[in-house]
């Protein structure tokens, strides 16, 4: 009996174990996407999966919220073109608040964003999944942005 019970909080131990590590890995790819983005890096796109959900939630002047959905291949585009853009006027942001939960593909790391010269925050998610060979991507995206231009492409 007493072998069993070990088994079994040997084998309870080594699963928590696993998803601790997954989970500050998580947390670890996160921060690692925070660096790319805020240094610009060319590596972004290698970031994603190539069938990510994209969603920008646009929050209009009056406060409500309208989700603007967009497949990888636009988002990326839109990424190479604003890059420089966002250089040259030094565009970072700020996260707090930076939490992970398991979900059923991966973690939802969430977090607050501050643009920079902004007093407000808002709010982000990443769903990442953890790929076969190791490597994490991001396959769901939701960023809150008060941009109204994002609204041309709501349906």
């Amino acid at each position: 009996m007493k072998k069993i019970l070990l088994s079994a909080f040997v084998m309870l131990f080594c699963t928590i174990s696993v998803f601790a590590d997954n989970k500050q890995e998580a947390i670890k790819f996160f921060n690692k996407y925070v660096n790319a983005a805020n240094t610009y890096s060319e590596n972004i796109p290698d970031m994603y999966s190539p069938k990510a959900k994209i969603i920008r939630e646009v929050v209009k002047p009056d406060g409500t919220l309208v989700d603007v959905n967009t497949d990888t291949a636009t988002y990326m585009k839109q990424l190479r073109l604003n890059r420089s853009i966002a250089k040259v006027r030094k565009y970072t942001n700020t996260y707090r608040n930076i939490t992970a939960v398991p979900v059923a593909k991966g973690y939802k790391v969430s977090a607050e964003r501050q643009p920079k010269g902004e007093t407000y925050w808002l709010k982000t998610y990443q769903v990442i999944q953890k790929q076969p060979d190791g490597k994490w991507l991001i396959v769901e995206e939701m960023m809150q942005t008060k941009e109204q231009i994002f609204l041309r492409y709501a349906k």
